[in-house]
């Protein structure tokens, strides 16, 4: 005996979890579906979160080992590293906040069903779970929400002990000697400054010209200089041809502008992207169409694929792979599901890369502008004149505003430097809002602040010729 639903999610992700709730309130009858014993997904359990907790733990290590505490009159002891107390503290945060997750959707009456969940129908999702009978669930609509996972490079295979993906890089019991990174996005160089402000050597080998390709060149350039600065050797235009695994080390040979190299590792983290968990959906049971090119789910601008009970969001479809991305789509889509109006403003959705610096862009970069024919003012202001940067003492980099030339709106800020992330949200609402550079120059910012470098890009901006 199947039961029934108005709406059921599989996958309790930012996008899958905040979706069930959305469709609770909405007086929606909503299952969530979760195959891993925890909620909220990879972001909770083995990416955003876990992470943002060893890069603060890390940062407070290095502050107090190596950092700028002397300058401000703290004197310390000898500093030693208590991995275990680190990691257990990224255990607590993580439990924390999954908990609150299936507080959530309890609250909201969400039905929670632990298992795999797979097409089987339109109408039709089954559940499986080890040492459970399977169960039959039905609904009006199914959204899936299922995430991404690392992707594997050919040579250079995920053995979840020398050659690791990020989830296994976030739980390293060891700091090691010498790590190498392949690939340098968000993932690899988040990963690679938690590790290198504990100890180890860290080596970034990025195949592309450029680090964190979609940031701006300029905020990438000034970027890659301050992790140089910090002791990350960060290798540009260079790529791995070869791998081979000892009991204790990684040999790769790296192959760049200069010829070949060949480099030891105790670890290897490859964090060249992720792809689409669609392998376990039952797709192809029912016939929903993916891209050929990308593996992705086919939606429409409801977030409804081919087969119109079924919608898909986050990860699964076209689009960056973010978590408040995919929170965004899952409230779109549920009000899809409910025939309400919604709809999610792609141009405002802001990337941010958590080094130190940080580093956060909303709209268009220059080279886009100029791509796509758009004239734009532009003004840059560094942190080194902002009051609040300069008495922290952490003013390193810049604000970049960039304007329509004729109407004066605002079509891209790129940030990096402190609380590059927070500062960011401010750019997004302005934008979503089509404010100008001179509306951000006449909002009165608080005295000192960071945002206060904001406010001084866009003057710049507004001045521009």
């Amino acid at each position: 005996m199947a039961t029934q639903f108005d709406l059921i999610i599989i996958g309790s992700g930012p996008g899958g979890y905040m979706a069930a709730a959305h469709a609770a309130q909405l007086e929606l009858k909503t299952a969530c579906v979760e195959k891993e014993a925890s909620l909220g997904g990879v972001c909770l359990n083995v990416g955003c979160i876990p992470s943002k907790a060893l890069l603060d733990s890390s940062e407070y290590y290095h502050m107090a080992k190596n950092g700028p505490l002397a300058e401000h009159g703290i004197k310390t002891g000898r500093v030693s590293l208590d991995l275990n107390s680190m990691m257990a503290r990224k255990k607590a945060v993580v439990e924390n906040l999954t908990g609150q997750v299936r507080q959530l959707l309890t609250r909201n009456k969400v039905a929670i069903i632990q298992g795999l969940g797979k097409l089987t129908a339109a109408d039709e999702v089954t559940v499986s779970a080890k040492g459970k009978k399977k169960q039959t669930l039905k609904a009006n609509a199914i959204l899936l929400a299922a995430g991404s996972t690392p992707i594997e490079v050919p040579g250079l295979r995920f053995d979840g002990k020398q050659i690791v993906s990020s989830t296994q890089a976030l739980a390293f019991d060891k700091v090691p000697h010498k790590l190498g990174v392949v690939g340098g996005g968000a993932i690899g160089l988040e990963l690679g400054s938690v590790w290198n402000r504990l100890g180890s050597e860290v080596a970034v080998i990025e195949m592309l010209p450029q680090i964190c390709v979609g940031l701006d060149s300029q905020v990438a350039r000034t970027l890659e200089r301050l992790l140089k600065k910090q002791g990350l050797d960060i290798r540009t235009n260079c790529k791995v041809t070869k791998a081979k695994k000892t009991k204790t080390k990684v040999t790769v040979t790296v192959k760049g502008k200069k010829g070949e190299e060949t480099i030891s590792f105790d670890k290897l983290l490859v964090a060249v992207g992720r792809r689409p968990l669609t392998d376990q959906l039952g797709l192809d049971t029912i016939g929903v169409k993916t891209d050929a090119k990308t593996g992705r789910i086919v939606v429409n601008a409801d977030f409804q694929t081919n087969v119109p009970s079924v919608y898909a969001i986050g990860d699964l479809i076209a689009g960056p792979m973010l978590a408040h991305k995919a929170g965004a789509e899952g409230l779109a889509a549920v009000a899809a599901v409910a025939g309400k109006p919604a709809e999610v403003h792609y141009e405002t959705i802001p990337g941010i890369v958590y080094t130190h610096p940080e580093a956060a862009s909303v709209g268009i970069s220059k080279e886009a502008a100029k791509e796509r024919g758009i004239k734009v003012k532009t003004g840059t202001f560094p942190f080194g004149g902002v009051g609040r940067a300069v008495a922290a003492g952490n003013a390193e980099g810049f604000v970049k505003v960039m304007a329509h030339a004729r109407s004066g709106r605002v079509v891209g800020v790129h940030i990096v430097g402190p609380h590059a992330s927070e500062i960011i949200a401010e750019c997004g609402l302005a934008m979503k809002m089509g404010a100008t550079v001179k509306d951000i120059t006449d909002t009165v910012h608080g005295h000192p602040t960071l945002a206060e470098g904001l406010q001084e890009a866009a003057h710049l901006a507004a001045l521009a010729p």
